[in-house]
């Protein structure tokens, strides 16, 4: 693959370029590189959704409809690691590409699974589905993390993340319109066809992105490669650098709490709102999204003031107070603090990420891939959170998240600056 700078190259191969040179030179591969966190946060939405709408079409439980979450974030929890390879191997581009071709066809999948009228072909779907999100997220997070300097990560990552909680806002309203809408269902000739089609739209909205980002010129380093830096603990191996194994965990314990509140949210607002409907229930989800969207971009300027850990401290503790409310099962209320969930989750992923990874300097990706394996932790929490609200009822299962955030809480008090000299 060729590197597309306006640098000379250095004998390792990477491209070290002007600085008035590189900040115009990376504007266009950052777009690319944003563009898809829009995508599968597009898929993650929708995702939801369908937790609820086979809940309904192919009378399963709580806790059976947890295979879908299942198998979205064990697709991260088994092919993070091999994606990072495969990242290391080919580069950014070719990682971007293989994702977004991989995750076309998952998607095109669900059309003989819509057929099929059974709940197994969908879980399997979900599963290659997210295989190729996995190697899109993989290189795209490591990618906009390297393409700058180091210092301005956590802002970048935040900004590249707004764009995915735009996704996940538009996910809810599509299925919520197309799944829980009779009208709209029959319009386009029952369930089935409705998936059929949605996903179909995907997987060519999807295919054609990835010729786009085929074509285009992404250079394989920004303004500073991290192997290239003198850093804080960066000769030791990564099973020696405590902030990046606490890291992990709290990164999977984070993205359980946040697909399991997720998976269950329609649940929630329609047990704690009564007369609420499913539908109604999705486009709350939205207003989650929405909220989830502009602490996205608050955080972002928020960070320019305010140190990561002591956001991340803050929000992990707000968090704690919010899903314990939403544990109280209090009618309207619960389902309100639910919704403020959404707010103060926002920055949590992306700081998280970019605090686990700082100072690693040459086991950047490698470091980046468990960091995105860890988003396999998504499958931690929703099969115990079903078997929960089966038997209590859908606000106790809303204890579990709590635990996770007061770990967010500690991650951003303590964690973070484990083994780290520097201030960070």
């Amino acid at each position: 693959m060729s590197i597309e700078t306006d640098a000379a190259h250095t004998p390792g191969g990477l491209a070290q370029p002007s600085a008035l040179g590189a900040a115009r030179n990376l504007r266009g591969p950052l777009a690319f590189a944003i563009a898809c966190f829009l995508i599968w946060g597009l898929a993650y939405g929708l995702l939801d959704v369908l937790n609820k709408h086979f809940q309904e079409t192919l009378s399963i439980s709580h806790a059976d409809s947890a295979w879908l979450q299942i198998a979205y974030f064990g697709a991260y929890l088994l092919l993070s690691v091999p994606a990072g390879l495969l990242l290391n191997a080919r580069g950014y581009k070719f990682g971007i590409v293989v994702g977004l071709g991989v995750a076309a066809f998952g998607a095109l999948l669900f059309i003989p699974a819509a057929g099929a009228r059974a709940f197994l072909p969908f879980v399997g779907s979900m599963f290659i589905l997210a295989a190729g999100l996995c190697i899109l997220e993989t290189s795209a997070d490591t990618y906009v993390n390297v393409l700058g300097d180091p210092a301005k990560a956590p802002q970048r990552l935040n900004l590249a993340q707004s764009f995915n909680a735009l996704g996940v806002f538009f996910g809810p309203l599509i299925g919520g319109a197309v799944f829980f809408s009779p009208t709209t269902t029959q319009a386009l000739g029952g369930a089935t066809r409705s998936i059929q089609i949605v996903y179909g739209l995907i997987a060519v909205g999807i295919v054609l992105f990835a010729l786009a980002v085929w074509r285009a010129r992404l250079p394989e380093t920004g303004l500073s490669d991290h192997g290239g830096e003198t850093v804080d603990g960066a000769s030791r191996p990564l099973s020696q650098q405590p902030h990046f194994i606490a890291g992990v965990i709290t990164q999977a314990l984070y993205l359980g709490a946040q697909v399991g509140i997720g998976a269950f949210f329609i649940n929630l607002v329609t047990q704690n709102w009564q007369g609420l409907t499913s539908q109604e229930g999705a486009f709350m989800l939205s207003l989650g999204a929405i909220g989830y969207l502009v602490g996205r971009f608050a955080a972002t300027a928020l960070l320019l003031r305010i140190r990561p850990r002591a956001l991340l401290t803050a929000y992990g503790v707000i968090n704690v107070v919010l899903t314990l409310i939403v544990a109280a099962g209090i009618d309207k209320v619960s389902p309100i603090a639910l919704i403020a969930v959404f707010f103060f989750m926002s920055t949590m992923f992306a700081t998280i990420f970019a605090l686990g990874t700082a100072g690693l300097g040459a086991a950047t990706k490698k470091a980046s891939s468990f960091m995105v394996m860890a988003i396999g932790g998504g499958v931690l929490l929703p099969w115990p959170m079903g078997k929960l609200s089966d038997l209590y009822g859908a606000h106790v299962a809303f204890l579990l998240p709590a635990a996770c955030f007061a770990v967010v809480a500690w991650y951003g008090w303590k964690g973070a600056g484990l083994g780290r000299t520097e201030a960070v």
